[in-house]
């Protein structure tokens, strides 16, 4: 097994995507930033602030329904305090998507107003829906037009190039390609990217990324590891211990729960670390944030 992840993952696609991104982002009256609820600073692509410019930006912290509900309202705090303006929302539930309209026009009153001054009442809002891979842009894109018009699936790279999609309430929406920036500079950003499914699986150690996993959860969220994988206790971190070393014994415990045996007794860690990954995916471990709010 890996004793690391030097998780990167840039396909060619996205340069192109980020030059049209740049040509677009000038016929467009603000941009709405949809974060993973789960992973709301990893899930921010520090290369979007620099393409925004001053547009104005909505912050949408999606899959809330499966986030920690205590840590999405102190990372909505923590947006608002930076001038943001935050809607939170799951777009597989339609929760809170019925707020989106209100919510732009009231970023854009300003605008709005001048419009009506200029008698350009009705004038059609044009907003750019940006994100990483795999963070819903596409399924929100369906849930706010009422109908199939973004195409939409459980996995990264999905959407190649942008469409525009009319909402027919004065709001115009493209949707774009989910791109990641070329380095991370932080490891941890990528195991959280490479966690909740932004980054491809198929560029990924499974093994090593289960025992990631495990101890980063069990670090945070023990109670939920223990009654899911139905465990007494999770086994203490010894003095000097690494963390992926830690992660593979609590995973080796609940692989052994699952029935996740190989010949000889031993446990399976390529099987135990795809049920951990998708079952966090899933939200079977309960509401998970994986980020504290600064």
């Amino acid at each position: 097994m890996e004793q690391s992840l030097n998780i990167q993952w840039y396909p060619g696609h996205m340069t192109k995507t980020r030059r049209q991104m740049e040509e677009q982002i000038k016929k467009v009256d603000a941009v709405c930033e949809l974060l993973d609820a789960r992973i709301p600073q990893s899930s921010r692509n520090p290369d979007l602030a620099v393409l925004c410019g001053a547009k104005p930006r909505l912050v949408i912290l999606n899959r809330c329904d499966l986030a920690d509900a205590l840590e999405t309202e102190r990372w909505a705090a923590f947006f608002q305090k930076e001038g943001a303006s935050v809607l939170l929302t799951d777009a597989k539930t339609g929760k809170g998507t019925n707020a989106f309209a209100p919510a732009v026009r009231a970023l854009l009153k300003d605008k709005l107003k001048a419009y009506e001054e200029k008698g350009q009442v009705g004038r059609v809002l044009r907003l750019m829906v940006a994100g990483i891979p795999n963070v819903g842009k596409s399924t929100f894109i369906n849930r706010i037009a009422g109908r199939r018009a973004a195409k939409a699936e459980n996995r990264p790279g999905v959407t190649r190039a942008g469409q525009w999609v009319p909402l027919g309430n004065g709001l115009e929406l493209l949707d774009t390609p989910g791109i990641l920036w070329p380095k991370f500079e932080d490891e941890t950003v990528g195991l959280h990217l490479a966690f909740t499914g932004a980054v491809k699986d198929s560029v990924l150690d499974i093994e090593t990324l289960g025992c990631c996993l495990a101890a980063l959860l069990a670090s945070r969220y023990p109670d939920a590891m223990k009654a899911t994988y139905r465990l007494k206790e999770i086994p203490a971190r010894e003095e000097g211990e690494g963390e992926i070393a830690w992660g593979l014994r609590i995973l080796e415990d609940c692989g052994r729960k699952r029935g996740c045996l190989v010949s000889g007794g031993e446990i399976d860690t390529e099987r135990a670390s795809k049920i951990l990954i998708d079952e966090f995916r899933a939200g079977k471990l309960g509401r998970i944030t994986l980020e504290a709010a600064p």
